[in-house]
């Protein structure tokens, strides 16, 4: 067996075994075309009107992913274990990431990325930005770093080197591990270098948002008007050296109390999680009823609000998509963002089945997907901007994420340092 067909089939059996409904319209490997979008498609009525009600120049894609392997100037490290057969269904999510990034190159990963990610966006209009995410270690309890335990990391250094080098292109999002002894510092610093967000995944990175631990934290986030993007509900594409329980997206309430406005990255769409408000007894329930019951709570309206990266990968469809499509209360609180790399990634979309379940119609899905050959960061926006529900569909202010991030421009005060985490 080949390299290709082992790896398609460790790819099946791994999409399987992560328990979603995977529909491999297109196979799984991305061919990266280099063409641009060609002027039938790029003017099509169906690729206009998704335009239509958004300025570009608040469009900042909220979810974008920095990925690489640490061969240029980036500073990124992977886990060993992320590009060895021994680990086998790390080693094919590493492979179909960078497949999806169209960086799977040995010796050019990190500039592959990035040129590829900047190719896409010139096939958006001006004035969009991207917004990168750092990614920090694992630290245990004691604050310590766990390189053993760490899946790979990103350095805020690197996201912020980009924004300088691409200014009118690219925003930031920093990642900073609440138990380190130097967090509160790093905060600051990110901070006045312009970091928009702090982005955690807390079974990734051995994070419990409901620990005490993080209320230092949580007061500098509040005091310096730095939100937090936090991944909540189930988590397979990552691996876990802590219960996957500190996903719960009721542990968010911690820092929402604490005036930090909270991103739940996916609305928290898939997994289940124990219902706390009944004690730590209590039953299981889906992630994404607990988030909502959060956004019913007053108290959190101008606090809580969601992404809708991911939010029509197949494993979202149904009751989970509806939800937040027909919500239109909730879309003044929701943001995009397109999870970049993944709609890259092939067999997590099922254009088939989205018009089965009457999302879109065969002539929307045709147009979709011929412009999923060359543009994945626009096809994940046609996507959203052409599923209905009824009558509903995702207003525009949904797509102009900026009108959010742009209250917390205002920079941390004190001297402004280029030491980096």
């Amino acid at each position: 067996m080949n390299r290709r067909s082992f790896l398609s089939t460790l790819g099946m059996a791994g999409l399987a075994a992560s328990g979603c409904k995977y529909w491999p319209d297109d196979g799984i490997w991305n061919a990266c075309s280099r063409d641009v979008l060609p002027p039938r498609l790029a003017q099509h009525e169906l690729v206009q009107a998704a335009w239509e009600g958004i300025d570009p120049n608040y469009f900042w894609d909220a979810h974008v992913h920095l990925l690489g392997a640490g061969d240029g100037a980036s500073g990124i490290w992977v886990n060993p274990s992320q590009s060895s057969l021994t680990s086998p269904v790390r080693y094919f999510f590493q492979k179909i990431y960078l497949n999806a990034s169209c960086a799977d190159v040995e010796g050019e990963t990190d500039a592959r990325f990035l040129q590829r990610l900047r190719e896409l966006q010139d096939g958006l209009p001006v004035g969009t930005r991207l917004m990168l995410l750092a990614f920090d270690y694992f630290f245990d309890q004691r604050g310590e770093r766990r390189l053993t335990h760490s899946a790979f990391h990103v350095p805020n250094s690197y996201a912020h080197t980009l924004v300088s080098r691409f200014p009118n292109r690219f925003e930031w999002i920093a990642s900073i591990h609440p138990y380190r002894p130097d967090a509160i510092e790093a905060l600051k610093r990110v901070r006045s270098l312009g970091a928009r967000a702090v982005k955690w995944l807390p079974s990734a990175m051995g994070i419990d948002p409901s620990s005490p631990r993080c209320d230092a934290f949580y007061e500098a986030m509040a005091r310096l008007n730095i939100p937090l993007l936090s991944h909540a509900g189930g988590e397979v594409a990552l691996p876990s050296h802590v219960t996957q329980d500190v996903n719960n997206p009721l542990r968010l309430r911690r820092a929402l109390d604490h005036g930090v406005r909270v991103i739940v990255a996916h609305c928290a769409l898939v997994g289940s999680d124990i219902d706390l408000d009944k004690g730590p007894g209590g039953v299981r329930v889906k992630s994404f009823d607990l988030f909502t019951r959060m956004m019913e709570e007053p108290r959190y309206e101008n606090l809580l609000f969601g992404d809708i990266s991911a939010i029509t990968q197949t494993n979202r469809l149904g009751t989970p998509l509806t939800t937040v499509v027909t919500r239109n209360d909730w879309h003044p609180r929701l943001l995009n963002g397109s999870d970049y790399p993944l709609p890259g990634v092939l067999p997590i979309f099922s254009l088939r089945q989205m018009v089965t379940m009457g999302y879109i119609s065969e002539g929307v899905a045709k147009v979709i997907s011929e412009v999923r050959h060359y543009n994945p960061l626009l096809f994940d926006l046609l996507l959203k901007r052409h599923v209905r529900v009824g009558a509903s569909r995702f207003c525009d202010t949904v797509f102009q994420s900026r009108r959010f991030f742009d209250s917390t421009t205002e920079a941390a005060s004190g001297t402004t340092s280029h030491h980096y985490s």
